[in-house]
Order: structure tokens, then C-alpha cells, then sequence
């Protein structure tokens, strides 16, 4: 298994009580899957990325990448990389896409070219006259292009997605998650997912971990959530209010 997560548990203290946003959790990913975790908000879906990132505190538990335990430096950081959900606020308002790109290539001592910075664009459909275009001259759609472009920058074997299209129309949407499928294919990436729309899970991941109130409810295979054969109430109740909005839609 490429990723390993057992027994993950996250406390936060807010307004002087202990909050458990993640309690007992158990996941394990393959290299080159695409692992879906899904539920509503404040399921604690999105605290299991940032702790593997080291942005939540780990109070139990374990993580480990490739039978290793993780460590919060430039080796992980080359090896995995997280892609947020709102594309305006995870770029640089002042900093044009050249030095967005660059960055991450300059900070590891990795030479800066002109032909990595083109070639960064050209991979996620952008034209290299973007180069000196700044977040605000872009659209929602182009700016998570920008900012998926930055998180490959540095060849990871990893992509951490949090809700990487929910900012998004649902067109661009679309475009967002194919152009995802397209790189994971041609990069030989593995995903672990982050979403509250199972039909986004179900077009993007292999396989799926459904959570509530912080704890794991229940795994389900592509082929399972595709023909309804949940076990659970929760995760029932999910898939339903998630085809009444494709309906709606």
C-alpha cells in the first residue's frame, strides 16, 4: 500500500473544549488508485488531508507513506502535494503565474526554465502567453488549472484533492475533473479525494470511504456506489440526497 492511515485520530481544542474532528479512522490506498472520502460537512473528511499534510494535529494514530511514517519535509513535499478548494485564496493575489510556478522548483534548488514553466501550462490546458497574468485576470476554472499546475510542479507521486471543484461551475466542473482523470493516467499519480458530491466520487475514485461525525462509516467499491448496494442508513441517505440534486440539476 502506498498510504496507510490506522487508527488516525485529530483533536482540537476550541473555546476551551476538546473537539475530536477525527476519531479512529482506517484507510489504506494503493499507488495509482483514486480513493474517494465523502460525507457532509464536518465529517471530518477534509481534516484527514491536512493532517497527513501536518496542517491538523495528529493525537493518535498513524500515517505512513510507502510502509514509512511521514515526515513534514522538502522529501514530502516532493512526494505529495495538496490541491485546495478555492483557487483564488490558495494563489498569491500579486504574484504572477510565472513566479506561482517557479516557486516551488526554486525553494527545493530544482532549475527554474522557461520551458518547465510552459510546458506546466500547456500540460493543464492553459497557453503559455498566461505566464505574466495574475489571479484576478483569470477565471475560477483557469485559476485551479494554475493551481493544480503548481501542485505538479515538483513530479509528486501523491495529489491530495480538497473539493477542488466545488468553487466551480458545474461546466468547468466537468473540464476540471477530466483534465484530473487525463493526469492522473498520464503521471501514473494516486488521488486521495476529498468530496460531499458522490457523483464527483463516483466519476473520479475506485474506491470510496463514507464518513460522519469523524468516524469511518462505511467502504464502498465504485461498482457498489454506482449500483446503490450500501450497507448503512448514512451512506443510503447520502447517495439519495446526491441524485435528488442531479435530478434538481
Amino acid at each position: 500500500m502506498l498510504i496507510e492511515i490506522e487508527n488516525l485520530s485529530v483533536t482540537f481544542t476550541a473555546q476551551g473544549r476538546q473537539v475530536r474532528a477525527v476519531e479512529g479512522v482506517s484507510l489504506n490506498v494503493k499507488a495509482q488508485e483514486s480513493f474517494g472520502l465523502v460525507g457532509e460537512s464536518g465529517s471530518g473528511k477534509s481534516t484527514i488531508l491536512r493532517a497527513i499534510c501536518g496542517l491538523a494535529p495528529i493525537s493518535g494514530g498513524s500515517i505512513r507513506i510507502n510502509g514509512k511514517p511521514i515526515t513534514h519535509d522538502r522529501a514530502f513535499s516532493r512526494q505529495v502535494q495538496m490541491v485546495f478548494q478555492d483557487p483564488y485564496a490558495s494563489l498569491h493575489p500579486r504574484h504572477t503565474l510565472d513566479r506561482t510556478l517557479s516557486e516551488p522548483l526554486a525553494i527545493h534548488g530544482l532549475p527554474v526554465t522557461d520551458a518547465a514553466i510552459t510546458k506546466a501550462l500547456t500540460d493543464v490546458g492553459l497557453p503559455p502567453n498566461f505566464r505574466f497574468r495574475y489571479p484576478h485576470q483569470l477565471s475560477g476554472g483557469q485559476r485551479q488549472r494554475v493551481a493544480i499546475a503548481r501542485a505538479l510542479m515538483l513530479q509528486p507521486e501523491i495529489l491530495l484533492l480538497d473539493e477542488p471543484t466545488s468553487a466551480l461551475d458545474a461546466s468547468v466542473q466537468a473540464e476540471t475533473l477530466n483534465l484530473l482523470s487525463r493526469l492522473r493516467a498520464e503521471r501514473g499519480l494516486t488521488f486521495l479525494m476529498v468530496s460531499h458530491d458522490l457523483a464527483v466520487i463516483d466519476h473520479m475514485c475506485d474506491r470510496i470511504l463514507v464518513m460522519q461525525h469523524g468516524k469511518a462509516v462505511e467502504e464502498l467499491s465504485r461498482e457498489a456506489l454506482a449500483t446503490a448496494q450500501m450497507t448503512t442508513t448514512y451512506a443510503r441517505s447520502l447517495f439519495a440526497a446526491s441524485a435528488d440534486r442531479m435530478l434538481e440539476g
